[in-house]
């Protein structure tokens, strides 16, 4: 089985802008790229694991969402970098309208995408690290024995002050993961 880091999208590798509804707003976060390509040096898969409810509320199609995962796979492999796979939420539990708009197994902070993840790709889970900027994050990992590490970008520093803790807390992706490489594989 591998392991892997899985990343939230919106507030770890790129910038935070509320609804990603155009291209122009996709900005990555300064030492992203790099902190993909240590992941990938490591010879642990990189995933992407992100709720976009924007889809169920109509601000953009599943289509434009591939082409935003399509461009910033682009804007990473340009720096040596690699998503393994995007798995991602279209869904809404109360907002929105048609086939979208219902409870799922996949919101975060349900841990489906996370166990379809490991199914898919042969993830060992308990071996393996979430890193988001948010809560469902940390809440989502810790409902699959996944290690769950929250940065300060994003949301982040507005959400330390939860019940659900994480394992570590880091200023961005790129010292989450040097800490994984470094004292959270032990």
């Amino acid at each position: 089985m591998k392991r892997a880091i899985f990343l939230d999208r919106d507030g770890t590798i790129n910038e935070e802008v509320g609804y990603l509804d155009d291209l122009s707003l996709l900005k990555l976060i300064d030492g992203a790229a790099e902190a993909i390509r240590l992941i990938n040096e490591s010879g642990m898969l990189a995933v992407v694991i992100t709720n976009q409810s924007g889809v169920a509320r109509g601000r953009f199609s599943e289509e434009f969402l591939q082409t935003v995962h399509a461009k910033l796979a682009s804007e990473l492999a340009a720096q040596g970098a690699r998503i393994d796979a995007f798995y991602y939420c279209p869904h809404h539990p109360t907002e929105g309208k048609g086939k979208h708009v219902r409870v799922c197994g996949c919101r975060k902070p349900a841990p489906g995408m996370l166990f379809q993840a490991a199914t898919d790709l042969d993830i060992d889970l308990g071996s393996s690290f979430m890193v988001g900027d948010t809560l469902k994050d940390i809440a989502m990992a810790r409902l699959a024995g996944v290690k769950a590490i929250l940065v300060h970008t994003g949301y982040g520093k507005e959400q330390e002050a939860g019940e659900v803790k994480p394992d570590h807390v880091a200023s961005d992706l790129l010292a989450a993961v040097l800490w994984i490489m470094g004292e959270g594989s032990r």
